[in-house]
């Protein structure tokens, strides 16, 4: 599946709750035309043909680590919905699927054009992240993000998810948030948050996971060295059915000064807290293109 330059939330939003019509270019499909048999003359003799040999089991029939990933996020989110977290059971067996998965896997090297800080166009203030699109049902996605070093995903949210992250390789740092429950809202769109991970991430490492209301259901992503993050997300985006992806900025408790917010800092520690203020338009720094997957196939 190819994509248009498109930001982050229009290439994770976009038909995220349409059911994929059939492949015109597929062998199997009912677009193609069959070619008619010509028939043959009655006088020649048919030839007996034996009956076809079995196949041997060769190295090409064995499941792959991207259909194993496949198979078990359908285990795993098959009963899923939003807000819905898997068991921890679940949540184990997918996560030891996702830290012994190599870029090799998903037929990506550092040296691919993604993730060179030159790569596209030039009047772009940050270098352009690509989004491999591997599979999405209704249930879940599957994609992979390819950031160049510096690259950027601002700081964004993932309303009712269970989301599975896996740095593939590079170093990245990641810094999240959960909103703090019951806490009074700023105004409409700013409410607090409390600082769940502030850290750097080398590869190899384990997968992390995020929950609809904790384990930094808010994060930004920042690319150190090149690198690439393969993500489950359960259920993915859909904005018909209020899923949309979110952006914030993050401001220190000291940018906004009253009596409500002095009782407030008694109640929370100061360290360790911000606001996120909910953003109207798109953000400067978020520059997202798709791509066509090319790795090993994820389903039949």
């Amino acid at each position: 599946m190819g994509f248009e330059m498109k930001t982050e939330k229009d290439v994770l939003s976009k038909d995220q709750c349409k059911v994929k019509s059939p492949n015109p270019n597929s062998v199997n499909s009912p677009h193609i035309k069959k070619k008619k048999k010509k028939k043959k003359n009655k006088s020649k003799k048919t030839k007996k043909t034996s009956p076809p040999r079995k196949r041997s089991d060769s190295p090409a029939d064995e499941i792959t680590a991207v259909r194993r990933l496949f198979d078990t996020c359908k285990e795993v989110f098959s009963d899923g919905g939003p807000g819905v977290i898997p068991s921890l059971d679940k949540i184990q067996q997918l996560r030891d699927i996702l830290d012994n998965m190599k870029p090799e896997d998903v037929g990506l090297t550092p040296t691919m054009p993604y993730f060179r800080p030159d790569y596209g166009p030039e009047s772009k203030s940050s270098p352009p992240i690509t989004y491999l699109h591997l599979h999405q049902c209704e249930q879940f996605s599957i994609g992979i993000f390819c950031l160049p070093p510096s690259g950027v995903i601002p700081l964004h949210n993932h309303p009712g998810m269970t989301v599975f992250s896996k740095l593939l390789f590079g170093t990245m740092h990641i810094k999240s948030y959960d909103w703090v429950v019951d806490a009074p809202m700023r105004d409409s769109k700013t409410r607090l948050a409390k600082l769940k991970m502030d850290s750097t991430l080398t590869a190899p490492c384990n997968a992390s996971i995020l929950y609809p209301e904790d384990g930094g259901n808010m994060h930004r992503f920042t690319a150190r060295t090149a690198c690439a993050v393969l993500d489950v997300l359960g259920p993915p985006y859909c904005n018909p059915e209020g899923r949309h992806c979110t952006y914030f900025l993050e401001f220190p408790l000291d940018n906004f000064s009253s009596e409500e917010d002095n009782v407030l800092r008694g109640e929370v520690e100061k360290e360790g807290h911000a606001w996120l203020q909910e953003r109207d338009d798109k953000p400067d720094d978020l520059n997202v293109v798709g791509a066509l997957y090319t790795g090993p196939k994820v389903e039949d």
